[in-house]
């Protein structure tokens, strides 16, 4: 697009630089004391770890026990395994703290004090999490030259004691499924009468640390233990794709009453699919999260999209309101695949708990508006996602997060001997007890997120950090290329995230459209605020503004499964579709013959519609396409309305231009006489055929239409209140549909609506005949639509139009920008020879992507 060559002085110009590209315009918090410069983020930084060493150097003169030299009074209950457990668990915490004497001295007495050739019964979970982790991270750091933390000195000592460690704890999954038991005797294994019943999470959550120790010492019998236990719980999924909370690890069959969430008992499962995905490149993981993350987010979460319930696992309906603090990893690992829009959301809500608990209770009942437990044991899951948001979208409301966190911990944890879980936050009622996580995860994750030149965030390899923030990675040798015959039949795959775009909007009562918001100023803030109740705070008032207005969220299904039928009938599933209707081509599948082929379709990361991922019983990959050449998709009427042209050009201009502000000092000399690219409805007037039309079409008439706006109804879903004799009306997509904005348009005098999409790809707005026929006579209006970078631009035009005095924004149709032939089959096909996109498949009026129409 080519803005104008009519004299438009400096003013304008500056007006349209600030709306559409600065970074900080709606932010508040970039005026006054909460500006986070570099200073203030190393002061935070400095703050942080001066509460690490708080709690670690207690933990190494008092937590130890009173016999510094007696190794059996080290660290009694730590997770009930007797072998310091914290003083493993910060050995990569001293790494990200650059602590290299700290890191050599950590591992110097790691080697010298601990054994697990101890009389305790431990979690496998939390051993492995914690301890396992622990030391392989230990040994790449201590191991690996080339990098600050290698020790000259070191043979592998570390990674022996992992070694021992992981054969301690083989004896725990020999059962019939391949499930481990909860917690076994490290010196004697598995006593008769253990426990039967684990969680998902615990038996789920090994494969990170069990196959890294495989890759690392060659025994391969840690990686197929780990490997068996997770797919046995995979494969008994429900047919909603979502597992259970509990399980028998004898005879395989879920404990009732069967749950599912994201929370405790099944959290780090997710989370271990994506990880060991990025960490191994093993795909069937990826397909597990898939899969997993889609049956999430269509029945756990929440219809207004900013929580998470527990449900019914087979059914999908909701079994509890409660929300429990563990469930807080869940936006950070939103954002690690790559879905960031919706990681803001959930996030928002452990947010605002926080801030009216001072710290995150247990478990919150989103009915209740209340806690229903009230400890918080400085569990790391809200701050590791908060991390997480702010590596993504560097706003810096996360960092006003990050304090908040670090001003309460210390406020309210920080003691004489160290840092203490919090036994009940309404009265700060505290326990005699400080969590390894304190130090290996809570204070690491806001110790990264102050610390902008930490060596993490410039490392873009392929290293993960476990549930227990352990930074783990493979080297090259050790990973496992993709087999011929596997990728044959996985074909082509495209696996890449889309960029995090900030927030952009506008509101109801002024046009700002173009201004790059922060997460602080968006509509459903306030929305999750009174969702727990709590009232607004300085932090909420700096994003406050006059033209600001609150939303309730309005969110569509994460996904949908429906048998496909031409006209939508219904018909029998075909379970197993024939050649003849469903065939696999290199880049994907041709659908011959839609009747009775199941698919499912899930929401793209990107925001901008949808993708099948099933076709019958046949994945549909990242990347792969689906062509569809179905005739009977198209009835006579329907082929009359592709008859139509999909795109007509239009040409911008102005009516006139005010002589006082020609040419003079601080002009500038811009065109003021642009194209762009509308795309037309299958109703209204038909602008294919404007020269046979015996009245002539107003809307887009040769010397021009003025284009205007109601700043009151900006997206036309309500009766105007104005009449706009004949002129055009700017409407924004969205709250409606297609239809009724031009209704409403029409009922108020207007040749027709342009409609600015919130997205750049090609859509048709579209009406059943039934919804046409009820709207009356369409012949003399028109609808078209521009995509989001065009509309915008256009908004912007128009509304400094009005402020600086330019005269009015006209618009005509341009009859030789017309895309002849694109509305017919032939000419569909020759865009796609072009490398133009074809027509694709809609649902509910959002197009499936990855789909191609050839008929």
């Amino acid at each position: 697009m080519k803005w104008p060559t009519k004299l438009w002085p400096v003013s304008l110009l500056t007006y349209l630089v600030i709306a559409l590209d600065s970074p900080g315009s709606a932010q508040a918090s970039n005026t006054g004391p909460s500006v986070w410069t570099s200073q203030r983020k190393r002061a935070f930084r400095d703050t942080t770890r001066d509460l690490w060493y708080h709690g670690f150097n207690n933990y190494m003169s008092r937590g130890r026990g009173p016999d510094w030299e007696n190794p059996g009074n080290i660290a009694f209950n730590d997770v009930s395994g007797n072998f310091s457990l914290t003083l493993i668990d910060v050995l990569d915490t001293l790494v990200v703290l650059d602590d290299r004497p700290g890191f050599q001295d950590a591992v110097k007495n790691v080697i010298d004090w601990v054994s697990f050739d101890v009389n305790t019964k431990p979690q496998v979970f939390e051993t492995t999490i914690r301890v396992l982790g622990g030391l392989l991270s230990g040994h790449q750091f201590a191991s690996e030259p080339n990098q600050p933390f290698y020790l000259p000195w070191y043979r592998g000592q570390l990674l022996d004691m992992a070694y021992d460690l992981g054969k301690r704890l083989l004896p725990a999954f020999a059962t019939p499924t391949g499930l481990p038991y909860a917690r076994l005797n490290l010196r004697h294994g598995v006593r008769r009468g253990e426990s039967l019943d684990t969680c998902t999470a615990g038996a789920g959550s090994l494969m990170l640390e069990f196959a890294t120790l495989s890759r690392l010492t060659g025994d391969e019998r840690f990686e197929k233990a780990a490997y068996k236990a997770y797919f046995a719980l995979w494969n008994r999924k429900s047919d909603l794709g979502l597992v259970g909370n509990t399980i028998n690890i004898w005879n395989g069959l879920w404990n009732p009453p069967e749950v599912t969430g994201i929370g405790a008992g099944i959290d780090s499962f997710y989370e271990y699919a994506l990880k060991w995905y990025i960490l191994s490149g093993e795909v069937e993981f990826l397909d597990v999260w898939h899969e997993g993350y889609a049956a999430v987010m269509r029945y756990a979460r929440s219809p207004d999209g900013h929580w998470f319930r527990s449900v019914n696992p087979h059914t999908g309906d909701q079994a509890y309101t409660t929300i429990d603090s563990l469930s807080a990893f869940w936006p950070g690992l939103q954002v690690l695949g790559g879905d960031v829009q919706n990681a803001i959301k959930s996030h928002l809500i452990y947010w605002n708990i926080w801030r009216r608990h001072s710290g995150l209770p247990e478990v919150w009942d989103v009915h209740f508006m209340q806690a229903t437990s009230f400890q918080y044991p400085l569990r790391p899951e809200f701050i590791e996602s908060t991390w997480y948001l702010y590596r993504a979208t560097r706003d810096t409301y996360y960092l006003d997060v990050g304090e908040r966190v670090l001003r309460d911990i210390i406020a309210r944890s920080k003691v004489e001997c160290g840092l203490a879980g919090i036994q009940d936050l309404r009265t700060n009622a505290r326990d005699d007890r400080m969590e390894s996580f304190a130090l290996s995860e809570t204070l690491k994750y806001l110790y990264l997120l102050f610390d902008e030149e930490n060596r993490l965030h410039k490392d873009d390899s392929h290293y993960v950090l476990t549930t227990e923030g352990h930074i783990l990675t493979l080297p090259r040798h050790t990973l496992k290329p993709m087999s011929p015959v596997r990728r044959r039949l996985r074909r082509e795959e495209s696996l890449q995230c889309p960029a995090y775009h900030p927030f952009q909007g506008f509101v109801p009562s002024g046009f700002v459209e173009g201004l790059v918001h922060g997460v602080g100023s968006r509509s459903d803030v306030d929305y999750v605020r009174e969702l727990i109740g709590l009232k607004s705070q300085p932090l909420d008032e700096r994003h406050w503004s006059p033209d600001g207005w609150c939303a309730v969220p309005q969110v569509d299904p994460f996904s949908y499964d429906f048998i496909m039928s031409p006209g939508g009938r219904a018909v029998a599933e075909e379970p197993n579709p024939s050649t003849d209707k469903l065939q696999l081509v290199p880049d994907g599948f041709l659908l011959q013959n839609i009747t009775g082929i199941r698919a499912r379709v899930v929401s793209r990361l990107d925001g901008k519609g949808y993708d099948i991922t099933k076709l019958g019983p046949h994945a549909v990959r990242t990347g792969q396409l689906v062509y569809v050449n179905d005739t009977a998709l198209f009835s006579p009427e329907d082929e009359t309305k592709a008859l139509r042209t999909p795109d007509v050009r239009l040409r911008i201009f102005l009516d006139t231009v005010d002589p006082l502000l020609q040419a003079g000092p601080g002009m500038l000399e811009m065109d003021a006489d642009f194209h762009v690219t509308a795309h037309t409805a299958s109703f209204g007037a038909d602008l294919t055929s404007l020269s046979e039309r015996a009245n002539p079409l107003h809307f887009g008439r040769d010397e021009g239409v003025r284009i205007q706006r109601d700043k009151t109804n900006l997206l036309g879903c309500k009766p105007f209140d104005q009449d706009f004799h004949g002129d055009a009306v700017l409407l924004w997509r969205g709250g409606c549909t297609f239809l009724e904005k031009l209704i409403n348009a029409r009922n108020a005098g207007a040749s027709g609506a342009i409609v600015i999409s919130e997205e750049d790809l090609p859509i048709n707005p579209s009406a059943t005949a039934e919804e046409i026929e009820a709207a009356g006579n369409l012949d003399d209006v028109a609808l078209v639509l521009l995509s989001h970078t065009a509309g915008k631009s256009l908004a912007a035009m128009v509304q400094a139009g009005g402020m600086f005095g330019y005269g009015q924004v006209l618009f005509s149709i341009d009859a030789e920008g017309w895309s002849s032939g694109a509305g017919t089959a032939e000419g569909r096909l020759n865009h796609e020879m072009a490398g133009q996109t074809m027509n694709v498949l809609y649902i509910n009026g959002h197009p499936l992507l990855n789909t191609r129409l050839l008929v």
